[in-house]
């Protein structure tokens, strides 16, 4: 009965380390709002991405122009003047900062707060073109109002939703992760051959790895797979997964280590019993 104790342990100590350390990871660099900007913030430095971003920002600001009449085709030039120098722009790191702070507020802060929330994944590029939008009206000399919002569709409603269940999931993970280590440590307590434990853990430990590396690519490919046909939104989200996945890829290297080396210890401790 031991044996099958410690064994229903050691299975409970794996399922539960398998979900709390992916729910850990996407609290601290997903969920959690400086966790996301230390990790997205630096997107806006690529330059594939700055040229998208500032075709988008031209075309919103043309249209917004565009109403008023004789006006767009004097600030044509200015627009794209300003387009053109945006990302070095003094202002230009905090007018990103700020769009993706506003964005993710929308999705998992208060989605309330999104005027025309239509359930989907959106940027609020509204400080960009606020910085663009206010060089034009300091050279035209009056000032060009700028809208609140302005969203880039950048995933489905699907996707948010799940965004929505994992920020409502994601704090338990702590709580998870000190169920497994108590769940392990009953196993290793009760266990009859605690080398034998180990090195079942451990071996349990390899195969979740893989199957994070397994669930980490499916994710990614799902999400790169729904392309809105935005360029900004598209590359946004190319480059964001790129830099997700690597983050994670970190925490799967870190838990094979880990789960390799009790894999070993406990194989070790089997050869010297024998031994003996």
């Amino acid at each position: 009965m031991r044996s099958f104790f410690s064994a229903a342990a050691a299975v409970v100590a794996l399922v539960l380390a398998g979900v709390s350390v992916p729910a850990i990871w996407a609290e601290r660099t997903v969920i959690n709002q400086d966790g996301f900007l230390a990790m997205a913030t630096p997107l806006g430095n690529d330059p594939k991405f700055q040229a998208a971003l500032a075709a988008a920002t031209a075309k919103t600001a043309t249209s917004k122009l565009d109403a008023v009449p004789g006006l767009v085709t004097a600030a044509a030039p200015l627009i794209e003047s300003a387009v053109k120098d945006l990302a070095s722009d003094p202002e230009y790191p905090a007018a990103w900062a700020e769009t993706l702070r506003r964005s993710h507020e929308l999705t998992l802060v208060n989605p309330a707060a999104n005027a025309n929330d239509q359930g989907v994944l959106n940027l609020d590029v509204a400080p960009l073109l606020q910085l663009v939008l206010k060089k034009v009206g300091s050279s035209l000399g009056q000032q060009v109002q700028s809208p609140a919002q302005v969203l880039i569709t950048l995933g489905t409603k699907s996707q948010r939703e799940v965004l929505v269940h994992l920020r409502e999931l994601a704090p338990l993970g702590a709580w998870g992760a000190i169920g497994a280590g108590l769940a392990a440590a009953l196993a290793l307590l009760i266990a009859r051959r605690r080398s034998t434990t180990l090195a079942l853990l451990g071996l349990g430990g390899l195969v979740i790895v893989a199957a994070w590396k397994v669930l980490l690519n499916l994710v990614s490919q799902s999400v790169l797979n729904s392309s809105g046909g935005n360029p900004v939104a598209d590359l946004f989200k190319q480059e964001y997964v790129g830099v997700a996945g690597g983050s994670f890829d970190v925490w799967i290297l870190v838990g094979a280590i880990a789960a390799g080396a009790l894999l070993l210890i406990g194989l070790s401790g089997r050869v010297a019993t024998r031994r003996r």
